[in-house]
């Protein structure tokens, strides 16, 4: 299946095996999980949730500081 990750510097389109989770596409995208919200139609989704089909994901950069 293909998911594609974009926003804020991110253009990416993966191929993983159905099963696989959000954590496991930023990983392989070399994007640390931590650094980023992920959401689909809106809606901010757990790095667990797991994909069982094609999907565009949209990247949100997570900021910290004080």
């Amino acid at each position: 299946m293909k998911v594609a990750l974009k926003g804020h510097g991110h253009d990416v389109v993966l191929e993983l095996e159905a099963g696989s989770t959000i954590r496991q596409a930023l990983d392989k995208a070399g994007i640390h999980p931590s650094t980023v919200l992920v959401s689909h139609e809106e809606k901010i989704l757990p790095h667990t949730t797991v994909l069982n089909g094609d999907v565009n994901f949209e990247l949100i950069v997570v900021s910290s500081g004080g």
